[in-house]
């Protein structure tokens, strides 16, 4: 009877053993499974898309200040009215882009945008007047866009420092967080 009681003890033994030996390795597997999704979320969010929070209401009623933004690093190629984020002087900007390359801008005393000779009026609800500094019609330069924030009277935009440099823009905005409330 000892030898009996001796081996069921030693399986158990093993059988502990063993369920430790399980355990360990599902931490560890924990464990790797957790760095690599850290490190892909690192990756995603410091070479594909960032996060940035709007200050400011240049871009109201679209975008308000405080606002969560997400955009997109990779973008290329920008399309008229395509929301970007954008680097000048040390200061983050945020503002559509009203014109590319080649295009003519013209503002006008009354307020009036005309890009190439065609007004734009579409969903701004403030006049769109020229600031000091720049002359009128300007022809955006190569590799350059002219970007306007939505809240025309109360925004830093191309009207201030120029049509930007594609290099300054850091991405296009594909979504917004709201803060508002929380």
């Amino acid at each position: 009877m000892k030898q009996n009681t001796k081996n069921q003890s030693i399986a158990e033994i093993i059988s502990r053993r063993r369920e430790n030996v399980l355990v360990r390795q599902d931490g560890v597997s924990l464990l790797l499974r957790i760095l690599f999704l850290t490190l892909a979320v690192w990756f995603l969010f410091t070479r594909v898309f960032f996060i940035t929070q709007a200050s400011g209401n240049a871009m109201f009623p679209a975008i308000k200040d405080g606002d969560l933004v997400i955009g997109f690093r990779l973008q290329q190629d920008y399309a008229k009215n395509d929301v970007v984020v954008c680097h000048i002087n040390g200061q983050q900007y945020i503002g559509r882009i009203l014109a590319r390359q080649g295009d003519t801008v013209m503002l006008d005393e009354s307020g009036k945008l005309l890009i190439n000779g065609t007004a734009q009026n579409g969903e701004i609800l403030y006049p769109t007047y020229a600031e000091e500094g720049l002359e009128y019609p300007l022809t955006v330069p190569e590799n350059h866009v002219f970007i306007l924030g939505d809240y025309r009277t109360q925004t830093v935009d191309s009207r201030d420092f120029g049509p930007v440099p594609m290099e300054c823009v850091a991405g296009k905005v594909i979504t917004i967080l709201r803060r508002r409330g929380l």
